[in-house]
């Protein structure tokens, strides 16, 4: 028996985009680990690294997940 290995999950029709290749994969290609997404459509896999970035700017300027404490 193998520990530490993920199997890949999905199917065919989501779309994901592998970081540790850098390419777009249509199913369970990859390990979940490894991948971003589901997206609905090829295009929107291939721009999930800049979606990502995206996504963290407008959660660091979110006051709810800020945690910072103001300085006195």
């Amino acid at each position: 028996m193998v520990f530490g290995r993920s199997k890949p999950t999905g199917k065919p029709g989501e779309w994901f985009y592998c970081i540790k290749h850098g390419k777009v994969e249509e199913g369970p290609e990859c390990p979940a680990k490894d991948r971003l997404g589901p997206y609905a459509t090829r295009e929107e896999a291939a721009h999930a690294l800049e979606t990502a970035a995206e996504r963290n700017q407008e959660w660091k300027q979110d006051p709810r997940w800020n945690d910072e404490t103001p300085e006195a």
